[in-house]
């Protein structure tokens, strides 16, 4: 049987569709390995999202092509956004790829590895509990994606254009997924999808999320619920409500993209900065102690110096535990693409790192409130092989985007009867705390 490297680049959202294709090649008796290099066959799961995801992508395309003219016997699948959004004309410009996917046939990986023929599928892959899947993350937790799809209109955004309009997973699937999970060992389940607040709707049930909220919680085993990616208009009285039960992370990533309301406009967003502040206000009101990431955009086109500073007072107010920040990139086919992209990127970079710097005393100044408590803490493992150290994460971080704990680990770490220990927070920098086990 052939040797097969199936490397992920992208969101939580791809890593579990690699996970799907995992599941279903190792069903099929294939052995994996990690380096390229070595493997009869290349499997790239790509990510088309912005500019730097696509230069990535290409920079993985011209690796795999180099090794199989060295390796006349090796085989290169390209899988994912990229390949979707761009599939003619990268056919034509590595005619050394055997073969291009895309996002409707994950299940196909099988086939498409043996040189089988099948009948495509017509709309964007969408797994269940059904399908078998290899999780890779740490023992601990597992991403579990409740939809595909987004049905929002973003100027900006090319996803809808990947993978079409939004499709929900069934509640009882999702719940069978969990249970499974759990029987697993698994801890903490972390939903995902394009916007997880959107759950349900596209079948007009607006508290959709809360539902299948309601019924995770009931799944023994599973001690945390977080919520990824939401829209800030969807953040219903039902949803933070329902947040509030212990299960549930104290936890939202809503991203708010701009704080100006003329370019919230532009984006065909929803929310300006004035309505966001008074969101945020009713957040934390309703779930004291909640930590807040959020998503933004520099550069996006009519964003002069006032518009910004406009964003840096509403960063600066807003006081977010968390923050991703983007510089915007063009995107064919969006509605914003016609807009140009006169923001120089010198300009971009610059503002960018303007709100990190700000973010970064913001950040140092949060965590400081969590020094001489004791807190719940998930462990992954060493931080290092070899390392004295342990890494984990509280509550109010999510896993690979935000900070993380480290804890001097004890000689006996290995035998520690759960994943989920009590720590004491001894110390805090920018982003990460510091800690030991308590007695």
């Amino acid at each position: 049987m052939k040797t097969i490297a199936l490397v992920t680049f992208g969101c939580a959202k791809n890593l579990v569709d690699s996970e799907v294709m995992h599941g279903y090649l190792d069903r099929a008796g294939y052995r994996f390995l990690s380096d390229p290099a070595a493997a009869d066959i290349i499997i790239l799961n790509t990510c088309g999202f912005i500019r730097p995801a696509k230069d990535e992508a290409e920079d993985a395309i011209r690796e795999a092509v180099a090794r199989k003219v060295k390796d006349r016997g090796k085989k290169i699948i390209v899988t994912g956004c990229y390949s979707e959004r761009y599939r003619e004309a990268l056919q034509k410009k590595y005619p050394e790829v055997d073969d291009w996917v895309g996002v409707k046939d994950f299940d196909k990986i099988v086939q498409v590895v043996k040189d089988q023929d099948f009948a495509g599928s017509g709309e964007t892959f969408l797994y269940s509990h059904a399908s078998p899947r290899s999780v890779s993350t740490p023992a601990g937790w597992a991403y579990i994606k409740i939809s595909e799809g987004c049905s929002h209109q973003c100027a900006f955004c090319a996803i809808p254009l990947i993978k079409g309009t939004y499709r929900s997973r069934a509640i009882s699937s999702i719940v069978k997924e969990a249970e499974r999970l759990a029987a697993r060992g698994v801890k903490e389940i972390n939903l995902i999808s394009q916007d997880t607040t959107y759950f349900g709707r596209d079948g007009d049930d607006k508290d959709g999320l809360s539902r299948l909220l309601q019924k995770l919680i009931d799944v023994r085993g599973i001690e945390w619920i977080r919520l990824l990616y939401g829209y800030p208009e969807e953040v219903t009285d039902a949803l933070l409500e329902v947040m509030q039960d212990p299960k549930i992370c104290s936890y939202l990533d809503i991203p708010f993209q701009h704080s100006d309301p003329v370019l919230i406009k532009k984006m065909k967003r929803a929310m300006d900065g004035r309505r966001a502040l008074k969101l945020l206000e009713k957040i934390r009101a309703k779930i004291p102690g909640i930590s807040i990431r959020t998503s933004l955009i520099v550069g996006f086109p009519g964003e002069q110096e006032k518009e910004f500073e406009g964003l840096v007072h509403f960063v600066q107010e807003a006081r977010f535990d968390h923050l991703g920040i983007f510089t915007y990139s063009p995107e064919e086919g969006t509605e914003a693409y016609s807009l140009g992209d006169p923001v120089p990127e010198k300009v971009k970079q610059n503002r960018k790192e303007r709100i990190l710097d700000i973010q970064a005393g913001i950040s140092s100044e949060n965590l400081k409130r969590y020094v001489a408590q004791t807190i719940d803490v998930l462990l992954e493992g060493a931080w290092r092989q070899d390392s004295h150290l342990l890494v984990g994460r509280s509550r109010f971080q999510a896993p690979e985007v935000d900070g993380c704990i480290f804890v001097v680990a004890p000689k006996s770490h290995g035998r520690l009867s759960s994943p989920l220990q009590k720590v004491e927070i001894l110390s805090s920098d920018v982003y990460d705390l510091h800690g030991r086990f308590t007695p």
